[in-house]
């Protein structure tokens, strides 16, 4: 996939040490977790990249919560790459990848939902997605005062430019 000079790719365990890079140098921003270079190895190919040429100027894993969820992790834009719709190629083409593997829902959690909701997102609370709460949110160090906002699409429903965000919230309840 490409738009704007981005090609969208998979990642490989080689590009693990820039991914690493990547999410750490975001870190500041208070909006994305750490990630151990080795956590980030062992799942590098479950990410996406998108690349301006050879350089990667974004990423996000598909990450599997449980047999019918997953979610968008770890998204990150460099900030030279930011304003051109970097992100948004990312998380659709995760929300592709979901749906082709058969998930149910894709969920994120995020302390921007104004940036995931126009995708067709909406927020839920977060009891509803437990697979996330048992699977990452006990051990997290903010655990309970966190401050993000849980958000799903469910995928069978999800349209691919999110041009029906109300429908698909509608859906939810």
């Amino acid at each position: 996939m490409t738009k704007r000079g981005i090609l969208l790719r998979s990642a490989t365990r080689g590009d693990a040490r820039k991914l690493h890079a990547l999410i750490t140098a975001h870190l500041d921003e208070g909006h994305l977790l750490p990630r151990t270079l080795e956590e980030v190895t062992l799942h590098a190919e479950r990410f996406v990249v998108a690349t301006r040429g050879r350089t990667i100027v974004g990423c996000a894993e598909l990450a599997l919560l449980s047999p019918q969820v997953a979610e968008v992790r770890s998204l990150a834009v460099d900030g030279r790459a930011r304003g051109v719709g970097v992100g948004s190629m990312i998380v659709e083409e995760l929300r592709h990848r979901a749906r082709r593997e058969g998930f149910d829902k894709l969920g994120a959690f995020t302390h921007a939902p104004a940036y995931f909701s126009q995708m067709g997102f909406s927020i839920v609370p977060h009891l509803w997605v437990p697979e996330k709460i048992f699977t990452d949110c006990v051990k997290c160090p903010s655990f309970r005062r966190c401050g993000q906002f849980a958000m799903v699409v469910p995928l069978e429903t999800a349209t691919d430019s999110a041009d029906r965000p109300s429908t698909i919230a509608l859906r939810l309840a």
